[in-house]
């Protein structure tokens, strides 16, 4: 797997896959070379096939009920699911927590009071527990070596953040000896505070 948040790529028997995931997903993802399970969702556009990977069924099916939001889009979808796990998700959309959600790239107050109303109906089937399929396993591939840091920054941007402010949220951390998902994931929790 080479590993460029919030891109990645599998290797599946031979074959590469590209795919799009969200920060959660990367924080557990194993080692370069390691077996892993990655549930997937095909978006077919007219430009474009994309491919999604999620670390477990409840982050896919999360995936799919934002994109059912009227505004949301995959890109979004990845943000909020990047920015908070699916079950703190969850208890914003339970206890109506709107300022929690403002807080994600891309969320401003009325998309995440529609957020609130149209996915509070639908909480309970989707937070269901995790399934996994040990027979499916794609074969994690070398990543070239690139400087962490950057790349936390472009992932970041990519999630939705000015590049400004993604530089600003790195810098922010001590980013001595720490992977380059370790630096996004504490970039963005000390964006959230």
């Amino acid at each position: 797997m080479i590993k460029q948040p919030p891109d990645m790529m599998l290797d599946v028997g031979g074959v590469g896959y590209e795919l799009q995931a969200p920060m959660s997903t990367f924080y557990v993802l194993p080692e370069i070379g390691e077996q892993v399970t990655v549930f997937t969702h095909l978006q077919v556009r007219d430009d474009a096939h994309v491919l999604f990977g999620f670390i477990n069924e409840n982050e896919r099916r999360m995936f799919r009920a934002l994109l059912r939001i009227t505004g949301v889009g995959a890109k979004m979808a990845l943000a909020v699911l990047s920015g908070m796990d699916a079950q703190t998700f969850g208890r914003c959309i339970q206890q109506g927590d709107t300022a929690s959600l403002v807080r994600l790239p891309g969320i401003g107050r009325k998309t995440a009071e529609r957020l609130i109303v149209e996915m509070r109906d639908r909480l309970d089937t989707l937070m269901t527990g995790a399934v996994t399929d040990p027979n499916h396993s794609a074969v994690v591939s070398q990543n070239p070596v690139m400087d962490p840091l950057e790349d936390a920054i472009q992932a970041l941007v990519a999630l939705g953040y000015k590049p400004q402010e993604a530089s600003r949220m790195v810098r922010k951390i001590d980013t001595t000896d720490v992977s380059r998902e370790e630096i996004i994931r504490l970039a963005l929790k000390t964006s959230l505070k």
